[in-house]
């Protein structure tokens, strides 16, 4: 009898692993071509791909909990009290972040080597703020945007460790605009899969969201252990020098060869003696790429709270309001998608062009839409300060990583993130308060685009044709 069961159990348990395996494979399918294609080009074995996979849990997790402020301070009110609400979350979470923000980059500066744990921290910190606000989403009450503001403030964190990270990680053929291409379409890709995953969590319960960012940011602690090593460590890493116009550049005592001044061309022990380099003096591509930058990520703030609150009152076409948010948003994000995958597949090395470029394009196509108003115009302004956006700031990284010395990048990272910040909010606060007339708004958008274009690109050509005097940092 005994023997009759083992017989039957037998193929009876061939079948189960059979069927098991047949349903495994579609995940453990899409699980191998997504760490073959985060692995690829050499980016395995120097740790990139493990940084990709780790930022693309990090976008998981942000989209998470953006849908469910979302649901909370915008959609779930008429659209005069939106407005009243976003100012107010505007005010009560930049306000400080803006006091907070300036710290982050000094503070990291004390933990070279712990990366590894502040990136993981700044993941737990999300992963319980994620719980708290999960009691206070529903409601909306006032104790949900203390926890927002940590949110912000550890996601900035995370965002410039992740930036100083990304040079020791490099793999011998990638360039720094491709690798930081790479590290962004990775979160982008991770945001598409996140975001109908929080909508239909979001149909749980406005909380629902919120547990599954919890979840995702407790995997991402873990993942961040898992970077290499060298991550904490600055052994055998060369430092750029700081130029100014006083200064020729000087070459690291560890390369063999004696420090020299720009002034008298002494040798000696001057350049020891020398403070730590401040940020000032970065040089001219980083300063004008923070100019352009900054007028692109007002561009962003400003299309993101005008024409969310624009098409709810006048909508595109013959569509409804949701599905003229929904065509504007697809247009942004396909564009944001397409300029990062423009950026990693990019075989440039001048960043300064590629900013002047993605900036005076964006003007040109805010002021062809402020003359020819239309459904079509307004998609298009959203995919190209989408495309703009994506290769602006991975170029502005590749300047910072390129041309800041080792001592002060992380805090190069932090103020910059800062501004960007700023800008993007006073971007959206214009939006908030501009009448909701379209080509109103496309005009004020052309303007300070202007502003950037006056500022920024003539210097951006310039240090394009000169070169940077700065050796490569890797």
């Amino acid at each position: 009898m005994g023997a009759i069961r083992s017989a039957e159990g037998g193929p009876l348990r061939r079948a189960g692993r059979g069927v098991g395996r047949v349903l495994r494979s579609p995940f453990t399918g899409a699980a191998r071509g997504v760490r073959k294609a985060t692995h690829a080009h050499g980016a395995g074995e120097s740790g990139l791909g493990k940084l990709i996979e780790l930022h693309a849990v990090n976008s998981a997790g942000d989209m998470m909990i953006t849908i469910a402020l979302a649901s909370t301070v915008f959609f779930s009110v008429p659209t005069d009290q939106a407005r009243g609400r976003v100012a107010l979350y505007l005010a009560v979470t930049m306000a400080p972040f803006a006091l907070l923000a300036p710290v982050i980059g000094p503070l990291l500066d004390r933990v070279p080597h712990g990366r590894r744990a502040a990136m993981a921290g700044a993941m737990l910190t999300r992963a319980l703020l994620a719980l708290t606000m999960s009691g206070a989403v529903a409601t909306g009450g006032l104790e949900l945007y203390p926890a927002a503001l940590g949110v912000l403030v550890a996601s900035k964190a995370y965002g410039v460790v992740r930036s100083a990270v990304v040079p020791r990680l490099l793999p011998p053929r990638i360039s720094l605009v491709k690798a930081n291409s790479r590290v962004t379409l990775g979160g982008l890709l991770a945001t598409g899969l996140a975001a109908p995953l929080g909508a239909g969590l979001h149909q749980l319960g406005p909380e629902y969201p919120l547990y599954g960012a919890c979840a995702v940011f407790a995997f991402g602690t873990f993942l961040s252990f898992t970077l290499p090593h060298k991550v904490d460590s600055a052994k055998g890493e060369a430092r750029a020098r700081l130029v100014s116009g006083e200064h020729r550049p000087i070459r690291h005592p560890r390369a063999g060869k004696p420090e020299r001044n720009g002034n008298n061309g002494r040798q000696g022990t001057q350049g020891k003696k020398n403070k730590k380099p401040g940020l000032r003096t970065v040089g001219s591509s980083v300063l004008h790429g923070l100019q352009a930058n900054s007028a692109m990520r007002m561009l962003s703030g400003f299309l993101t709270f005008f024409l969310a609150f624009m098409l709810r009152v006048h909508p595109l076409g013959g569509l409804s309001p949701a599905m003229s948010l929904g065509v504007v948003a697809v247009a942004a994000g396909g564009g944001n998608a397409l300029g990062t995958a423009i950026g990693a597949l990019l075989r440039s090395r001048g960043p300064e062009a590629m900013i002047a470029l993605v900036l005076s394009m964006s003007l040109a196509m805010v002021v062809t839409a402020a003359v020819l108003y239309s459904p079509v115009a307004i998609g298009a302004v959203a995919a190209v300060a989408g495309i703009s956006q994506a290769l602006g700031k991975q170029s502005l990284d590749s300047l910072i990583q390129r041309d800041v010395p080792e001592e002060v990048r992380t805090s190069a990272f932090a103020r910059s993130e800062t501004l960007l910040q700023m800008s993007w909010v006073v971007g959206g606060a214009i939006g908030i308060l501009l009448p909701l007339n379209g080509v109103l708004g496309m005009s004020v958008a052309a303007g300070f685009l202007a502003l950037g274009v006056a500022t920024a690109v003539r210097g951006l050509l310039t240090a394009a044709r000169r070169g940077s005097p700065h050796p490569r940092v890797a």
